[in-house]
């Protein structure tokens, strides 16, 4: 049954059942998990998981998540959210979020578009996009929301896409496994309001030149026969049997000077593949855990 009154067809289905697939394998008793959401379609689906969920107000969920995590340490607390939710409204409690490193996950799903709403142009929709609040097309650079996380602390960075769905569970498991703040944006199709929109991503003719899939301690190859290079604080796009070993990229979740490179991929380097996976990743202590130390 449909409790979040979905349209059919929509990304959110998939992203879902990859939810509704992991948490089994988490290790976590349902009574001791928490879905906190703002407002949004992403945000109805508290509505469809058989753990304790919450259905907040605009842009307050990362709020909400905070005070649950900290009243109640030995919860497994997540927070769905969507590109409109998260990043306008409540896009100030967002960065706080990631620059207190509260060990919580941020799943936010990413249409570029308002779908509740109808069709209004978000805070990831693409320059010059015609929608129903910008017929002649929007005045405002979409933001860049993996170099946003970055730029605000995150411990945890990653992309996936709906319809991959062994990659999004992988994504979704590790954001699980993170001590700190996670963050998993997960590109989603709105087939009403905004179909397409991820196409060059997905489509069998264009999804390998187009796309990025980050491994650990791995070269950044793509398509049939490309890698990219970072040599001297420049990358650039050669055939993979060109390349010579002093100059190949291998990815190291670790570091932070390449994953801001990797977050500008695509968004501002056009020509670039989107890179999908966990761009970066931090270990240092949560304030979840400082705040109940020094409590009375």
């Amino acid at each position: 049954m449909n409790n979040s009154n979905w349209c059919p067809g929509c990304g959110n289905f998939s992203i879902l059942k990859q939810i509704q697939s992991i948490l089994p394998e988490i290790g976590v008793n349902k009574h001791k998990i928490v879905f906190v959401s703002g407002i949004g379609c992403s945000s109805r689906l508290p509505y469809d998981l058989d753990t304790y969920g919450i259905h907040g107000i605009h842009g307050r969920a990362t709020a909400i998540a905070t005070g649950i995590k900290l009243s109640k340490t030995n919860l497994s607390v997540w927070i769905i959210t969507g590109d409109g939710d998260g990043l306008s409204i409540g896009g100030n409690h967002l960065i706080h979020l990631f620059r207190r490193n509260i060990n919580v996950n941020i799943l936010l799903f990413n249409n570029k578009i308002y779908g509740l709403t109808k069709g209004q142009y978000s805070p990831t929709s693409s320059l010059g996009v015609k929608t129903k609040s910008s017929p002649l097309g929007t005045i405002e650079r979409p933001f860049n929301t993996l170099s946003l996380a970055l730029g605000a602390g995150a411990t945890f960075v990653a992309r996936s896409i709906d319809i991959n769905i062994k990659h999004l569970k992988k994504m979704l498991i590790a954001s699980n496994n993170h001590i700190g703040t996670s963050f998993l944006e997960i590109y989603q199709n709105c087939n009403i309001f905004n179909n397409g929109v991820f196409d060059s991503f997905t489509k069998a003719f264009t999804k390998e030149s187009n796309t990025l899939y980050l491994e650990q301690k791995k070269p950044l190859f793509f398509g049939k026969s490309k890698c990219i290079l970072l040599y001297n604080n420049k990358i650039k796009i050669i055939r993979n049997n060109n390349f010579l070993k002093k100059q190949i990229w291998i990815h190291d979740i670790y570091d932070i000077n390449q994953a801001f490179f990797l977050s500008k991929l695509f968004y501002e380097k056009k020509r670039f593949p989107c890179p999908f996976g966990v761009l970066y990743k931090r270990k240092i202590d949560t304030y979840d855990k400082f705040f109940n130390k020094n409590k009375c």
